[in-house]
């Protein structure tokens, strides 16, 4: 009897209790990317459960409601992101800086309100281990939060984008206080001035990271930055202040600075290009962006960086003669960016590659002048191409996409949205294996039979966009979706042959992040519903124009689509019953809801407050008046921002000669 119950013990003991705590704990850092994982993993026995809540470094709350809940449970938090919360009072923050005063090092409140410089002053006087703060978009933080912030002795990150009404004064004083910040970020901080940059540059001296982006800035401020030993990054775009005359008294840059981006820097030439980089050489990228013009005089004084590695110019007026001269440069780059230089031509780029074999990144879309040559030249010399983006290049033939195919087997990002490629093309690139993004939107020439190459050779593909390809089936949509199982994202917008066979088919991708199928008029709650069964990690659905999409597509995304932050419904069949059904979700963020014939003020009511999370709504005009007041203030309230629209609605006739009119079917006149 006695050994009886000892195997009746041995049997209802935990049998995961074999394993060591670092055993656990090596399988949680596995899933530390996998919420739903996370869960599931703590939903097993008790033992898991408290392990989960021990091991747990991050933390991300749905509703700043949520927040208490997690105080006990985790104890060991060290990044705070709330950037899903609209709206955290003060006393939230104060609570969660004293129950994790010891462990918490970072804070996002990027998308953040309704706190204030006493929040912020918990933070930094009780938390002393906190070294990174988001506060980008706080525009009605003023100076006293920055003095708050300055408390934070251990800072070393700190991003005010778009803090609009801190001053001089304000970051003066997180210039004294947080000596030890690496990285600061002031992009359109526009009230801060030479003075409040001047003071950071000479009072945190370990800066490595520095974006001044459209500040009213002028070269008066750049001498003590320009000296700071350890600075690596320094952004300086649409710096209309900063000039060729004043950078013309600035002493040599440091030696440390390893970027520089002067992107939309109107009042900037290669003679005060020259003058900002003086002294750099460390410098690997430069960024030019609808710069100065690329001229031989440009070139040559860029030419004595050895180790230069990538360099920007978008937009930027290119001669064949600056072109050149970058290609006689010492330095070898592996990456070149001429998006929308119309001034690039075959003879350019093709002497660029030859000079430059070891390129890895390329993107010329918009050029418009670029021929079959240019690609026959780039692809036999720089056979390392990771990633190519060739948007809108309209006078590359079809027979040009034969070469990338057949010597670019590295690629793993390409891009040839609104170009001739065919079936043939697609051959070819199937060939890329280790392909991860791919994109094809307005590829007329395609067909399903260059889709089942690509399934077959790119089994790595993550991001598929066929959006308003006329030849692709269910069939193609099937062959990615057998050969390509890591699939995340996927847009067959505007195809009348996609029909409930491609979602089932996609249904068995069970990484599906992203689906856009607007416009698919054949789709219906069939298909919809076999994705969310299958999808479980959905996070954006656009189903906008699908007017065979009813409430009973939204039982199942209910049930199953837990991770569901973003839906456009617009001009589907839904109504107030399934509407309310799929906004109980909440993770549910942005709902965009224009033209439901079903939907109702009432409907519309409920649906709001039952989703707790929402911070974006997009509604016709005509619901304004008929929704009581208080609704809005409530809804406002919580954080959500509300974007009305006066489009009228748009009637269509689909390739079956019925008037599609309000989400449902009518006989066309």
């Amino acid at each position: 009897m006695k050994k009886s119950k000892t195997t009746m013990a041995n049997k209802n003991s935990n049998p995961f209790d074999i394993f060591s705590d670092e055993i656990i704990f090596a399988i949680l850092d596995h899933l530390n990317n996998d919420s739903f994982a996370r869960r599931s993993f703590s939903a097993v026995c008790k033992s898991f459960y408290f392990l989960e809540s021990r091991h747990r470094r991050s933390l991300r709350p749905l509703r700043s409601d949520l927040l208490p809940r997690t105080f006990h449970r985790y104890p060991s938090i060290s990044l705070l992101d709330l950037s899903l919360c609209p709206l955290v009072d003060d006393s939230a923050l104060a609570a969660a800086s004293l129950a994790w005063r010891f462990t918490l090092r970072s804070v996002d409140l990027s998308r953040s309100r309704s706190f204030s410089a006493k929040g912020l002053a918990s933070l930094a006087g009780n938390c002393a281990a906190l070294s990174e703060i988001d506060l980008s978009n706080a525009t009605e933080l003023n100076d006293s939060a920055a003095k708050a912030i300055a408390e934070a002795k251990n800072l070393e990150r700190l991003k005010l984008a778009r803090c609009k009404s801190v001053t001089d004064i304000g970051i003066g004083c997180v210039a004294v206080g947080c000596k030890k910040l690496k990285s600061v970020c002031l992009r359109w901080c526009l009230r801060i001035t030479d003075l409040g940059v001047g003071l950071i540059a000479m009072k945190c001296k370990e800066i490595q990271s520095l974006d001044l982006s459209y500040l009213p800035i002028t070269e008066k401020c750049l001498p003590p930055i320009l000296q700071l030993q350890h600075l690596e990054d320094l952004v300086l775009e649409g710096c209309h202040g900063i000039d060729d005359d004043g950078l013309a008294t600035l002493g040599p840059t440091s030696k440390s600075i390893k970027m520089i981006d002067v992107s939309n820097c109107q009042n900037l030439s290669h003679i005060g290009l020259s003058s900002l980089t003086n002294g750099a050489e460390s410098l690997e990228q430069l960024i030019l962006a609808n710069g100065p013009a690329v001229t031989t005089d440009l070139a040559k004084c860029l030419g004595q960086f050895s180790v230069l590695r990538s360099i920007r110019l978008d937009g930027c007026l290119v001669t064949c003669s600056g072109i050149k001269a970058i290609g006689n440069w010492n330095s070898s780059l592996v990456e070149l960016s001429f998006s929308k230089c119309s001034g690039l031509t075959d003879e350019c780029l093709v002497f660029l590659a030859q000079r430059h074999k070891e390129l890895k990144k390329l993107d010329i879309t918009c050029c418009r002048k670029i021929t079959c040559a240019s690609i026959d030249g780039v692809t036999k010399s720089c056979t390392s191409l990771t990633f190519l983006k060739m948007e809108s290049c309209s006078l590359v033939p079809k027979e040009a996409f034969l070469f990338i195919g057949q010597r670019c087997s590295l690629l793993e990002e390409l891009d040839v949205t609104d170009n001739e490629i065919d079936d043939e093309g697609l051959k070819a690139i199937s060939r890329c294996s280790k392909l991860r993004s791919l994109k094809l939107g307005i590829c007329l020439n395609i067909t399903d039979n260059g889709l089942v190459h690509v399934g077959n050779g790119c089994p790595k593909l993550k991001e598929l966009d066929l959006y308003r390809c006329s030849g692709i089936t269910d069939t193609g949509v099937g062959a990615i979706a057998r050969g390509c199982p890591s699939l995340e994202m996927i847009n067959i917008a505007y195809n009348s042959n996609i029909t409930d066979s491609s979602l089932t088919s996609l249904s068995k991708c069970s990484s599906l992040k992203v689906l856009e199928i607007r416009g698919c008029t054949c789709v219906s709650a069939v298909g919809l519903s076999a994705i969310a069964i299958g999808c479980r990690q959905l996070m954006v659905l656009d189903v906008k124009k699908c007017f065979n999409i009813n409430d009973n597509a939204m039982y199942p995304l209910a049930k199953f689509s837990h991770n569901l932050e973003q839906i456009n419904l617009s001009y589907c069949s839904v109504t107030d019953v399934g509407l309310l059904s799929v906004t109980q979700s909440n993770r549910l963020r942005n709902m965009t809801i224009l033209h439901l014939a079903g939907l109702t003020p009432n409907g519309l009511a409920a649906a709001l407050l039952t989703c707790g999370g929402l911070t974006k709504v997009k509604l016709h005009t005509s619901f304004r008046p008929l929704l009581p007041q208080h609704i809005f203030k409530y809804m406002e309230s919580r954080g959500c921002v509300f974007h009305w629209r006066d489009k009228a609605f748009q009637v269509e006739i689909d390739p079956k000669g019925w008037q599609l009119h309000f989400g449902r079917r009518s006989e066309a006149s």
